[in-house]
């Protein structure tokens, strides 16, 4: 007699999710004075020299934070194989997550060498800094976190894996992030950016608590 043996569905995933969040939390905290993207470059560059300690622990808190958004990509994928889909949405949530983790990690890199700027550097260059790091950690992360968020969403609401009002709210950030391609074009948009930036985090938080390890097994007669 041969037993069945059961999918595996990973390490856990309430911790990686935690220090996301945690680490989003305290990057914001860090640099919440930082100049909003239409400050001048020269209001830029004056800020740089004078907090350039704190941009760099802002660009660490960044990059550092790209690690465990990794980690919750790759457990979220094995915990929706082992859970049975094997639909696009587990390949997406991979997917999103790893490029998002990868927007992050870039972003992050990008203000710490912001925060390294010579005394006689331009306001031109600072001001690109600036925006190559908003960017990539603005609508270049959202974006792609968006497909996670939406890689979840769909098989936790078809599947009946979380409560329907956990997967619709999931598939609201996601389309709030994939809106948010337009400030790119718009800067009006940007007001979209914080909506999925934290409200993505928090919604993680849930699913981690409710995703169940396994699906019940449906007996035959």
């Amino acid at each position: 007699m041969t037993t069945e043996r059961r999918p595996q569905s990973g390490p856990p995933l309430l911790a990686p999710v935690l220090a996301f969040t945690a680490l989003t939390i305290a990057y914001v905290v860090v640099n919440r004075s930082t100049p909003h993207p239409d400050a001048s470059g020269l209001a830029v560059l004056q800020y740089t020299q004078a907090h350039g300690t704190t941009i760099k622990v802002g660009g660490f808190l960044l990059f550092s934070s790209a690690v465990p958004l990794a980690l919750v990509a790759a457990v979220l994928y094995r915990r929706l194989r082992a859970l049975g889909i094997t639909a696009p949405g587990s390949a997406i949530t991979l997917a999103g997550g790893v490029l998002a983790a990868g927007w992050l990690a870039l972003s992050g890199m990008l203000a710490w060498t912001q925060g390294r700027l010579p005394d006689d550097a331009s306001p031109a260059l600072a001001r690109a800094l600036a925006d190559l790091s908003y960017a990539s950690g603005g609508p270049g992360f959202v974006v792609m976190f968006a497909l996670l968020l939406a890689g979840v969403s769909v098989p936790g609401l078809l599947a009946g894996l979380l409560p329907r009002a956990l997967s619709w709210a999931g598939l609201v950030l996601a389309a709030v992030g994939m809106l948010a391609t337009l400030t790119l074009l718009v800067p009006g948009f940007g007001y979209l950016l914080p909506v999925v930036r934290f409200g993505g985090p928090l919604w993680l938080v849930l699913v981690a608590a409710r995703l169940p390890l396994t699906r019940p097994r449906t007996t035959h007669p």
